[in-house]
């Protein structure tokens, strides 16, 4: 833990300050620090990213910056982490929300499109392979692992398995395929619109399911 005590907004006593709360004060900076970072590693050629960058570019001093992070790092893994459980989220909402096998696919596949098209940031630092940064490493390999082992849960409501290793095994190459496409359509090179980018993955996903069912005939 790192030691805010100095701060006269410290646990001890966060002040309302023009109608605004102490929590709401430092729950606003929070996310403007990570909005600066989306920025920083979302660049075209991005460099190190730094507690003085950060702070710069999100007009605050470095004392905001240390009363929500211990240092730049913590701040890009959260950032990373912001993300991924975004795109969990509504994925599994989405897959949740489907009435058939490929319902449910097409669900999981927008609600992710739906994330990296309205933050184009955010499907770049998740899929892009030029960050090269060791935590990036580190959190990206977690994510694999994470939808990685989604999908494999998955499997049985939309393929006619029951897991295994075979079963594993698919689960990983379809999320690396899948990976792949969405960072080629990131970084611009796939000339796809939205509804052809999500129908490929579908079918990539389920390839012995290309018939959309009535209810799936449209993919929005």
């Amino acid at each position: 833990m790192f030691d805010v005590s100095n701060s006269d907004e410290s646990a001890a006593g966060l002040r309302a300050y023009g109608g605004e709360s102490g929590d709401a004060r430092v729950a606003r900076r929070r996310a403007a620090l990570m909005d600066a970072t989306l920025d920083m590693l979302a660049e075209p050629e991005p460099g190190s990213v730094t507690v003085r960058g950060i702070c710069a570019r999100a007009a605050l001093t470095p004392r905001y910056f240390y009363e929500s992070f211990a240092n730049a790092d913590v701040l890009v893994e959260a950032t990373y982490d912001m993300i991924i459980g975004q795109i969990a989220e509504r994925a599994l909402a989405g897959f949740g929300a489907g009435s058939s096998p490929r319902g449910k696919v097409i669900g999981a596949v927008e609600a992710i499109v739906d994330v990296i098209e309205g933050d184009p940031r955010k499907g770049r630092v998740i899929f892009s392979d030029t960050l090269r940064s060791p935590v990036i490493a580190t959190k990206r390999a977690e994510m694999i692992r994470l939808f990685t082992d989604l999908t494999f849960q998955s499997a049985p409501a939309v393929a006619k398995v029951s897991g295994g290793q075979e079963t594993l095994a698919a689960a990983h190459f379809q999320v690396g395929g899948l990976g792949r496409v969405l960072a080629s359509w990131t970084e611009g090179l796939l000339d796809l619109d939205r509804s052809a980018l999500v129908g490929i993955c579908v079918q990539m996903l389920l390839p012995e399911s290309r018939a959309a069912d009535p209810a799936d005939a449209k993919l929005s």
